[in-house]
């Protein structure tokens, strides 16, 4: 098909996964609003490990790399001040570039979240979960 011929409009699967990825920034969003500081470090730091320092730069004015360089190196290890200072927006944007670069890590998140008392009490977290689970689902079921 040369591109001349391609569709003008996105199809119905591209939009719904469209819409899909945008719910889940915002519910991430929403749960990380909503944790406690300590958990708020956690989910940051699953969120920034499968990025490179470079991505890390590009995204939310470079929030994450700074917070990269001051953490341990190897090991990522978020400073509780360090999550206070990040705002619901930068955590939108950083699940936005992780679900390009690794929707496995965004999925993943389903076993932090039910590993957490504390973050399972909240509808964004269980609203999430339950979108991961049916992503997930949609995505093995496309592969057979």
């Amino acid at each position: 098909m040369n591109p001349s011929q391609l569709p003008l409009t996105p199809s119905a699967d591209t939009t719904a996964a469209a819409l899909t990825e945008s719910a889940i920034s915002q519910l991430v969003s929403e749960v990380y609003v909503a944790a406690p500081p300590a958990e708020k470090s956690r989910l940051l730091a699953h969120l920034m490990r499968p990025l490179g320092v470079l991505s890390l730069v590009a995204i939310a004015n470079g929030i994450f790399a700074k917070i990269r360089f001051r953490s341990s190196w190897p090991d990522l290890n978020i400073p509780v001040e360090d999550a206070q200072s990040v705002q619901a927006g930068d955590v939108i944007t950083l699940v936005n570039h992780v679900q390009q670069v690794s929707v496995h890590a965004v999925d993943s998140l389903t076993d932090m979240l039910a590993a957490s008392p504390v973050l399972t009490k909240s509808t964004a977290a269980a609203l999430l979960i339950t979108l991961l689970l049916q992503r997930a689902q949609t995505r093995r079921a496309s592969d057979q």
